[in-house]
């Protein structure tokens, strides 16, 4: 039988255990609060290369970062971050142990990095073109003009990943390498609660625009806090709670509640027609989409491409990523699935240590640039061409030239024979892939029309050009410019 007196006693000691715990807490709450105001994000040194409207191309600077990286493991093709529209993008720079940023900084590539910041009412009629076709192709043409490179690497993550497989369908001679970091891009009952939620059904998201303009920052916090309540609301500041004692978990807290309070908002057309056409009507994955006039063909996508992924990601499934790695065209695509959420991706500590460095070598193995054999091929001959003229006059000073160059004459031809393609120039009887930026998916849908060759094309007014390749006319405008050498 139980005690009445002893349950009585043990109820009391747990109360003045409780009062005593809670005093001790309230006696630290200053020295937590301090802690929590002093912590830094987004510290990794960078300069501001570009602006336009809000946005500010940022570059990563690794000698200002204090990033030793060895000359032989530096990448030649940069990377361009395309983050999110919704909250601040220094999640990817959280702290430096913890940064995306500098683990590829560290790993030998060149970052830069689209940094959006709040819209102003005068941006809520903004479209998805806008972003694509006009600010991340002004961003990349930055990054392309200033490292030299026809074609960039580039990474997008959640939303700024679905913009960034646009891009890539849109702009393919500028994308030399595509990775994709927990995107939507695949919503057939696949999507978990946010799918479900924005179903057309339920949601009007032309309501929200024309009420709101720009979509605010608190309604887009609260609802994704409300897909798990329980976590959001309650348990973590229980864990909080339970380690105030813990000055690093406290840093860490801190450092991520002050990312999720500081949201942004969204362009409000952006955000209507982001919901309608990729969430509601499945376009992107359907290859239904259209931008600004210009069908979004995915078809176009056959640079090398890698998804990663979160295992327990709620805001994207992996199961709204995955599936779309059946419908593009490349034949070099990867993913990488992990034990995490959303979130964790960017900054777990075990992200940290197992995904980015595999994420790091995938780029770097598909960012180096051969040297230019052209250059070579051209000096060899042009010493071997001077051997020749010289040997009526002395046969042994031809057979020193051809020693000290140690390039026998298989060795030149080989040369040679690698170069022809890009030494030749555009004549009216080149293929059609002799153009820059004409890849096998816009040549097939050339031929399929009968035009096969540069005459051909030349031929034929752009509109009709434009129509056949699934091409903008302006794509088609610099085809034809680049022919006629402007």
């Amino acid at each position: 039988m139980n005690d009445p007196l002893s349950a009585s006693i043990d109820a009391q000691r747990r109360g003045v255990e409780a009062m005593t715990q809670a005093v001790d807490v309230v006696d630290s709450l200053p020295e937590t609060i301090e802690t929590m105001n002093d912590v830094d994000v987004g510290q990794t040194p960078s300069d501001v290369v570009y602006e336009e409207n809000k946005l500010e191309l940022l570059h990563y600077d690794v000698e200002a970062a204090d990033i030793d990286v060895d000359p032989e493991e530096q990448s030649d093709v940069p990377i361009l971050v395309v983050y999110a529209l919704i909250n601040r993008p220094y999640i990817l720079d959280l702290q430096p142990n913890r940064s995306v940023i500098r683990r590829l900084l560290e790993k030998g590539h060149d970052v830069y990095f689209i940094e959006w910041n709040n819209p102003s009412r005068l941006d809520q009629h903004l479209t998805l073109d806008d972003y694509v076709n006009r600010y991340i192709d002004n961003c990349a043409d930055v990054v392309r003009e200033e490292s030299g490179q026809d074609a960039i690497n580039v990474l997008g993550y959640c939303m700024g990943g679905t913009m960034s497989t646009i891009y890539a369908a849109l702009h393919p001679e500028k994308v030399n390498a595509l990775g994709l970091m927990a995107a939507g891009l695949y919503f057939d009952d696949t999507g978990g609660v946010l799918e479900q939620w924005g179903d057309d059904s339920f949601f009007d998201a032309r309501r929200i625009h024309e009420s709101f303009g720009n979509v605010p920052q608190e309604f887009l916090d609260e609802g994704f806090a409300m897909m798990d309540p329980v976590d959001n609301y309650v348990s973590k500041y229980i864990h909080f709670l339970d380690n105030l004692d813990n000055e690093n978990f406290v840093e860490n807290f801190a450092r991520m509640e002050k990312w999720l309070a500081d949201g942004v908002d969204v362009a409000g057309a952006t955000y209507a027609q982001f919901l309608e056409e990729i969430y509601q009507q499945n376009n992107l994955a359907n290859n239904e989409l259209y931008i600004g006039g210009e069908h979004v063909d995915i078809d176009n996508i056959d640079m090398p491409l890698l998804q990663i992924v979160a295992e327990y990601d709620h805001l994207v499934p992996p199961s709204a990523s995955k599936p779309f790695n059946d419908l593009v065209a490349s034949e070099d695509v990867e993913t990488i699935e992990y034990a995490t959420g959303h979130v964790g991706l960017a900054v777990s500590r075990s992200s940290h240590a197992d995904v980015w460095p595999e994420v790091c070598e995938w780029f770097a193995e598909r960012s180096q640039v051969e040297e230019d054999a052209g250059s070579e091929g051209e000096a060899s001959t042009e010493s071997d061409d001077a051997a020749t003229d010289e040997s009526s006059d002395d046969q042994s000073s031809t057979e020193t030239t051809v020693e000290t160059t140690a390039i026998d004459e298989e060795d030149i031809e080989q040369v040679t024979e690698a170069t022809a393609d890009t030494d030749d120039e555009i004549t009216p009887d080149s293929d059609i892939e002799a153009v820059e930026g004409i890849g096998p998916t816009y040549a097939n849908r050339l031929r399929e029309a009968g035009i096969d060759t540069v005459d051909h094309l030349l031929a034929e007014d752009r509109e009709t050009v434009a129509e056949v390749a699934n091409a903008s006319v302006g794509q088609v405008g610099s085809w034809i410019d680049q022919i006629n050498g402007e």
